[in-house]
C-alpha cells in the first residue's frame, strides 16, 4: 500500500487527473485563464459601453493575447491596449492585450483595476472628456505602456 502511494504520489503535489478534476459531461472544467480574463473584460466593456453607448457610438471591442509588435518598435514598454477610431462604415475598434495586461498584475483585483484603468481612459480619449467621468470606480493615473 505504502508503495502505491509513492508511485501517485511521486512529488508531493497531490493526486491528479480526474479524481482532481471531476469530468461530468455536460459539466464545465475548469475555466482557463483567457476565458477568465474574457469574463472580466466583457464586464467591464459592457457597463462602460451601455453608459456611454449613445455618446460612443458604434464600438467594436476584442481582447488578444499579445499586440503584433513591428522589428523597429523602440520603446521599451508593451503596449497593454490599442484604440483605433472608425472612418465611414468601419467602427471604432478597442483592443485589449491580455498577456501583457495579466503580467502587470499580481492578483485579481489588480487585474480588475488594470482592465477597468485602460477602458475608462480609452473611452475617456474617444469621447474627449476626462477619464474619471466616464466611471466612478476609476481612480486615475495611466495605466503602465498605454
Amino acid at each position: 500500500m505504502d508503495r502505491k502511494r509513492q508511485v501517485r504520489d511521486r512529488r508531493g503535489r497531490g493526486m491528479r487527473g480526474p479524481a482532481v478534476v471531476p469530468r461530468v459531461p455536460g459539466r464545465p472544467e475548469l475555466r482557463t485563464a483567457r476565458e477568465r480574463f474574457d469574463d472580466l473584460a466583457l464586464g467591464i466593456v459592457t457597463e462602460i459601453d451601455a453608459r456611454w453607448q449613445d455618446q460612443l457610438g458604434l464600438v467594436e471591442y476584442a481582447v488578444e493575447d499579445t499586440p503584433q509588435i513591428p522589428d523597429d518598435w523602440s520603446s521599451a514598454t508593451v503596449p497593454l491596449s490599442s484604440l483605433v477610431r472608425g472612418t465611414g462604415t468601419q467602427p471604432t475598434r478597442l483592443v485589449l492585450f491580455r498577456r501583457p495586461i495579466e503580467h502587470r498584475c499580481e492578483t485579481r483585483e489588480d487585474l480588475e483595476a488594470m482592465v477597468l484603468t485602460i477602458v475608462v481612459e480609452q473611452v475617456a480619449e474617444l469621447l474627449g472628456i476626462e477619464a474619471d467621468q466616464v466611471d466612478p470606480r476609476y481612480e486615475g493615473g495611466p495605466a503602465d505602456g498605454d
